[in-house]
């Protein structure tokens, strides 16, 4: 008998060989009579190395082009280096390492804060990078928002970011200022997908419809039933009331989708 382990060099994945005992067989020749010279070039014409190794490159090519398909359809909503096309308190927020630092860690934040684009959005694919540091543990991205006059505060829906209780909320979908609730949640889904450092979001709103992902994996697919609701509006950046943190965003990128 024999088994198989794998090695992964970049996108592509080789397929190690390796005898147990005297009589395996590699096709029908028996491995007594392979030299170690004979060794590399026989594996690359084995029918289930190259079936495999087929499979795993054709499945990192699709990815790839998925992304690539992504990258070409988007448009950055953030350019790394300045809050063109965004308006907030810019005493909460700054651009520093290519990134949106939203909040501070020297001192409590007093209200919620947002850093909310010009533009409205309807259907849209949109990507980004976050990170949370510091005491605070909440954050997120508001979506088919609006702002309320005279106030910090917007209404409509948000990707959460963070954790509340020790119980993870990354993915989260929350109504923030209307129902003021969680519209859909899974804590073990969002404490699975999320890792430390940066994380990639996703929001992917067709409609009613509305997908999170975190790094890829989905914590929410939720329908809204209220036609009342509005399924249009701004994006914005928060940091959320409270102890000293600082939310950091990169790579805003967003494709509108047709309706």
């Amino acid at each position: 008998m024999h088994r198989v382990g794998t090695h992964l060099l970049g996108t592509g994945i080789m397929i190690c060989w390796t005898c147990l005992t005297k009589d395996a067989e590699i096709g029908n020749l028996p491995l007594q009579q392979i030299s170690p010279s004979m060794g590399s070039s026989l594996f690359m014409f084995h029918p289930l190395a190259v079936t495999l190794t087929s499979s795993i490159l054709l499945f990192s090519l699709s990815t790839r082009s998925f992304a690539d398909d992504f990258r070409q359809t988007s448009q950055p909503i953030f350019d790394g280096k300045t809050m063109q096309g965004w308006e907030g308190n810019e005493k909460w927020f700054r651009v520093q390492d290519g990134a949106i630092v939203a909040g501070a860690l020297k001192e409590r934040i007093p209200h919620n804060e947002f850093l909310c684009t010009k533009k409205s959005y309807s259907d849209f694919d949109l990507r980004l990078e976050a990170k949370l540091i510091g005491d605070g543990k909440n954050a997120g991205v508001q979506f088919r928002s609006q702002r309320i006059p005279n106030d910090t505060e917007l209404i409509g829906f948000q990707a959460d970011i963070g954790s509340i209780k020790d119980r993870s909320i990354w993915g989260a979908l929350y109504d923030e200022s209307r129902r003021r609730k969680f519209l859909a949640e899974d804590a073990n889904a969002s404490a699975a997908a999320t890792k430390e450092g940066w994380n990639e979001v996703r929001l992917l709103c067709q409609g009613p419809r509305i997908q999170i992902f975190i790094n890829g994996q989905q914590t929410v697919d939720y329908i809204e039933p209220d036609k009342d609701i509005s399924l249009s509006g701004i994006i914005g950046l928060q940091i959320h009331s409270g102890a000293p943190a600082e939310a950091w965003y990169r790579n805003i990128r967003i494709a509108e989708l047709p309706k």
